[in-house]
């Protein structure tokens, strides 16, 4: 896997090939390895991204918009 950060949802669709991949009992075993490592690497990815957008949310909800800034 690269290095550079993937969107949320493009994680996300890789995760998937990898337990789709990983349910292939035709995989061999070092590939299986390292395909699980990449796993553990976009669920942290996957687990910060949705962190800091509930950090948002909550932010937006409760009035401190000023604290609030858009990464667009």
């Amino acid at each position: 896997m690269e290095d550079k950060q993937l969107t949320f949802e493009a994680a996300l669709k890789r995760l998937e090939d990898i337990v789709t991949a990983l349910e292939n009992s035709k995989t061999p075993l070092e590939q299986a390895i390292a395909l699980f490592e990449e796993g553990v690497t976009l669920t942290k990815q996957c687990q910060t991204i949705l962190a800091s957008a509930e950090t948002k949310v909550n932010m937006l909800l409760n009035g401190k918009t000023q604290d609030f800034v858009s990464e667009e």
